[in-house]
């Protein structure tokens, strides 16, 4: 993961300077690229995700419009926007090829400068949406927008280094003799689900932790059979989403006040954007139950051949004596998730041409 910067010369600048122009309130006949995010069409922004050089669940429409309608501290958030025609309509037969939800320096880290940065998305990871058919052009394109908007500067929070958005910046960034700036990265966690979940696991955790967590699951087993459910149609993500809600709300983070549950705007973005991907079959909710009782669960994207780890809601258990006990370790799903992370991308291979 990595933070960049246009390395072109910055100056210090006014309050007014940062925050420079407003975005059109709607998107003008002539396809404006600095406007506010709910002005971007959904429509084009959908047909853009499904082009995606590189995958990006939480930059999906249904994710980011929902962050932004209601999240705590993440609305009221721009879009640069790049267009293989400049001189079409939005509405017209133009093509978005480029899609980067943006704030202020001075909002994100409050430093007087004028520069865009990636808007936080309520999640891991910051990718752009850019046109694989077009990548170089669509680079240039937000490139450009971030100029004319008042910010000579843009900077990428939480992008991966050898991703294919970031080889487009360094390509586009040449062709000007500009080269970006690098600063701060650090290493995130993933799962190749190429491999054999058996092999992985166990290459992973190694034997002893694998041997811990089957003592753990057997424990849990004696409040019920222990099974896991995954969640995908509208109707069973929503119910399951206010699983979910339930669950984290009964954890360490309900004690600290960061619970989703205890904040209706980020309820209500965790509601609206479950919804809306589990339209288009891109959020699952996996649950891991002792026998009618929800023990865990997590929220999940999925962009193309990849798969997000929003969230992991904790609740209670009873023990043998009908005392409630948190779950000291979240882990007991950890490995059912893996499984099926791989049994999916076996199933998906085995059907492709």
């Amino acid at each position: 993961m990595a933070e960049i910067a246009n390395s072109a010369v910055v100056h210090r600048a006014s309050v007014k300077d940062v925050i420079g122009k407003p975005p059109h309130a709607a998107a003008s006949s002539d396809g404006d690229a600095f406007t506010p995010l709910t002005a971007v069409a959904a429509s084009r922004w959908r047909e853009l995700a499904g082009r995606a050089v590189e995958p990006n669940g939480y930059y999906l429409p249904g994710w980011e419009l929902a962050v932004n309608a209601s999240a705590q501290g993440r609305t009221g958030v721009s879009a640069l926007s790049a267009w293989n025609s400049g001189s079409a309509a939005q509405d017209g037969p133009a093509r978005l090829i480029g899609l980067m939800p943006v704030i202020s320096l001075w909002r994100a880290h409050r430093i007087p400068l004028p520069a865009l940065v990636s808007a936080d998305p309520y999640g891991t990871l910051c990718t752009p949406p850019i046109d694989r058919d077009m990548p170089n052009d669509a680079i240039i394109g937000l490139m450009r927008a971030a100029r004319e908007a008042g910010a000579p500067a843009l900077i990428l929070r939480d992008v991966t280094l050898d991703g294919a958005v970031m080889k487009a910046f360094r390509q586009a960034l040449r062709q000007d003799g500009m080269r970006p700036k690098l600063l701060q990265s650090h290493v995130r966690a993933c799962l190749d689900a190429t491999h054999d979940a058996d092999e992985l696991l166990r290459d992973a955790l190694g034997p002893k932790k694998l041997k811990e967590l089957r003592r753990q699951r057997n424990r849990l087993a004696e409040h019920g059979a222990v099974h896991f459910d995954v969640a995908r149609t509208p109707d069973d993500v929503a119910a399951a989403t206010e699983t979910f809600l339930r669950l984290e709300a009964s954890g360490w983070k309900a004690q600290r006040g960061t619970a989703l549950l205890q904040d209706d705007g980020d309820a209500g973005f965790v509601r609206r954007a479950t919804l809306a991907l589990a339209e288009t079959g891109q959020c699952e909710i996996v649950t891991l139950r002792a026998g009618d009782t929800p023990v865990a669960a997590a929220i999940v994207l999925r962009h193309r051949d990849r798969a997000f780890y929003f969230k992991l809601g904790v609740g209670r258990f009873c023990d043998c004596h009908g005392r409630f006990h948190r779950r000291r370790r979240s882990s007991d799903d950890q490995p059912d998730l893996a499984r099926a992370s791989c049994d999916r991308r076996r199933a998906g291979s085995a059907a492709a041409p």
